[in-house]
């Protein structure tokens, strides 16, 4: 069993075109994530772009409560939406003829969306919209990367 919050880098469907241009996507299982992929999928296939779909694990508040037993809920919860995701990915990929790279890794989600952006040349970044009522003072994902102002960022509700 590897380990869920080890990075990992796959591809699926076609090869990308050398111009290619790229979309970046963070998913991390929300609804609004899910429907900013799918939003994000359509654009690439439109486009005949790459898409870059980025799978940011990161532990909860549980992990502050019991940290044993949150670790190991942790790391099979993250798996398992690895896993599912991968899938979704992949069949997305096949069917619409999308070259995707899907890349897992750990650690604050503005952080790792914004230098997977700037390493992969992202022409777009697109993510879903923050359900959490919190965000509203404290500033969202989306609200920090368009900040950041490095590229146009799409936020799907």
């Amino acid at each position: 069993m590897t380990n869920a919050f080890e990075s990992t880098v796959d591809s699926f469907g076609p090869r990308p075109e050398p111009s290619a241009r790229t979309v970046l996507v963070g998913v991390d299982g929300s609804d609004t994530a899910m429907r900013a992929a799918a939003f994000a999928f359509g654009m690439a296939r439109r486009g005949s772009a790459r898409l870059v779909v980025t799978f940011v694990a990161s532990h909860s508040t549980l992990a502050a409560l019991s940290p044993a037993v949150a670790s190991v809920f942790e790391h099979e919860a993250t798996a398992r939406l690895h896993a599912e995701l991968s899938g979704q990915i992949r069949a997305a990929a096949e069917e619409l003829g999308v070259p995707v790279t899907f890349v897992k890794t750990f650690g604050d989600p503005y952080t790792i969306l914004k230098d997977s952006a700037d390493r992969c040349q992202a022409d777009m970044v697109v993510v879903g919209a923050s359900q959490q009522a919190g965000h509203r003072f404290a500033g969202s994902v989306a609200t920090k990367l368009i900040r950041s102002g490095h590229w146009p960022v799409l936020v799907v509700p």
